[in-house]
């Protein structure tokens, strides 16, 4: 599924994983906007986005604490 994000994304939006190290290097940061969950490289954060629909990253994330 594809989602258009139409606005920007103010920094205060973006959290880490609360499984971050802080010490760098695979962070994922994430930011919520209307229909979608929006994931970014900690790193790179001027880069591309990856858009992700809620209901996909809903399943996602359930399925990633069974783990």
């Amino acid at each position: 599924m594809s989602v258009r994000i139409a606005h920007a994304v103010p920094e205060a939006a973006w959290r880490k994983s609360s499984y971050s190290t802080g010490g760098g290097g695979e962070c994922l940061e994430v930011a919520d906007v209307p229909g979608a969950v929006l994931v970014r490289d900690s790193k790179r954060p001027e880069e591309a986005r990856l858009a992700i629909g809620t209901e996909a990253w809903t399943d996602f994330v359930r399925m990633a604490a069974e783990r």
